[in-house]
C-alpha cells in the first residue's frame, strides 16, 4: 500500500543519457528522452540517426524518442559582447584539468600523450560514446589531444554557440536541421548569467521565429512533451511490467 498519492503520471519520463551501441539499444527499448553530446553536427546525427534506427527495430516509432543534444550558449547584447565574453571565460580553462575530465570520460590516460597527436579510438569499458565523438564518429574530422581538452575545458562534448540572439538563434536553427534532433539540453560556464541570457535574449526571438512555445498544454510533464495522455504508452516496455504485475496481484506503480 502506497503511503502517498501516486504522480498521474505513475512512471516518471523515462530519460536516458549516452550514445554508444548498447546505449542506443537501451534508449531503444526503455527511453523516452535521450541526452547526446557531440562536437560536431556529424556526430549528432549519427546518433540521432542509430537511436532512431533502433527504435523502429525494437517495434517503436522513430519518433517515439525525442533527442535532446548539449550545448552552451553565450549570448550577449551585440555579437562583440559575446565574443569578449567567450574570451574571458577561455582565460579560466585549465588544460591539465580539462586533460584529467576527458581522462575521466574516455578511460586514456591523455597526460602522458603528446598535447599534438591526434587521438585514436581504442574499445574499452569506459564511455565510448565520449571517445568516438573525437575519433571514429566523425571521419572528416581528426583532433589532437590538445584541441579536445581545450574543446571540452569550457562547454564539454557539446558546441559553444556565441553571439547575439539572432546569430545564436540562427546557429541553433542550423544544428537542428543538419542533425535531426529534437532540441537542446543547455549548459553553462557561469550561472547564472549564462542561462539568465538565454532566457532574457534568445527566447524572444526564438519564439519570435517559431522555435520555442509562448505556452504549454495543461497536464504533466509527458502529455506536454507527447500529448498523448499521462502515462507510458501500453506498448512501452515498462508499461508491460505494470500490467504484469497487475495480472499476478500486485498493484501498478
Amino acid at each position: 500500500m502506497h503511503l502517498c498519492q501516486p504522480s498521474p503520471q505513475r512512471t516518471p519520463v523515462l530519460f536516458q543519457a549516452g550514445a554508444s551501441a548498447r546505449g542506443q539499444q537501451f534508449a531503444a527499448r526503455h527511453a523516452e528522452c535521450v541526452f547526446i553530446s557531440g562536437p560536431t553536427p556529424t556526430v549528432l546525427r549519427r546518433y540521432a540517426d542509430g537511436i532512431r534506427q533502433a527504435s523502429e527495430a525494437a517495434g517503436r516509432g522513430r519518433d517515439e524518442v525525442l533527442i535532446y543534444a548539449q550545448a552552451l550558449l553565450i549570448v550577449a547584447p551585440t555579437k562583440e559582447e559575446a565574443e569578449a565574453r567567450f574570451a574571458e571565460y577561455r582565460r579560466y580553462v585549465d588544460l591539465d584539468a580539462a586533460l584529467a575530465l576527458l581522462s575521466g570520460w574516455t578511460g586514456i590516460d591523455f597526460a602522458g600523450l603528446d598535447p599534438d597527436a591526434p587521438i585514436e579510438y581504442v574499445e574499452n569499458d569506459a564511455g565510448r560514446a565520449a571517445l568516438a565523438a573525437f575519433t571514429a564518429a566523425d571521419p572528416n574530422r581528426r583532433w589532437t589531444v590538445r584541441e579536445a581538452a581545450e574543446f571540452v575545458g569550457l562547454g564539454g562534448r557539446g558546441p559553444v554557440l556565441i553571439g547575439a540572439a539572432s546569430e545564436v538563434a540562427d546557429q541553433l536553427e542550423s544544428w537542428l536541421d543538419q542533425t535531426g534532433i529534437d532540441g537542446f539540453n543547455l549548459t553553462y560556464a557561469v550561472q547564472p548569467d549564462d542561462l539568465a541570457n538565454v532566457v532574457e535574449l534568445l527566447v524572444p526571438e526564438l519564439q519570435r521565429r517559431g522555435r520555442y512555445p509562448s505556452d504549454y498544454a495543461e497536464g504533466t510533464l509527458r502529455h506536454k512533451l507527447f500529448g498523448q495522455g499521462d502515462r507510458l504508452p501500453e506498448q512501452h516496455a515498462g508499461r508491460q511490467v505494470d500490467i504484469q504485475r497487475s495480472n499476478t496481484g500486485y498493484s501498478n506503480i
